[in-house]
């Protein structure tokens, strides 16, 4: 059995409020990591070439306000 696959069962197991504490914890979890995963992107230069097409658009007249 692998690592996930006991994961899975040991939260298939969880009661409801234990999956709720759980799924909470998870979501915080994942949120931090994807910005932590966003931040190094951005030092590494990784963003760049996006940001830069995003403020040619917007000069370029093709972008709207909302």
């Amino acid at each position: 059995m692998t690592k996930v696959q006991r994961l899975e069962k040991e939260i298939e197991e969880l009661t409801s409020s234990e999956f709720a504490a759980f799924r909470k914890w998870f979501q915080e979890y994942d949120a931090a990591v994807w910005d932590e995963q966003i931040e190094q992107d951005a030092i590494a230069g990784k963003l760049d070439r996006l940001a830069e097409k995003a403020i040619a658009d917007h000069k370029a007249g093709r972008t709207e306000q909302i």
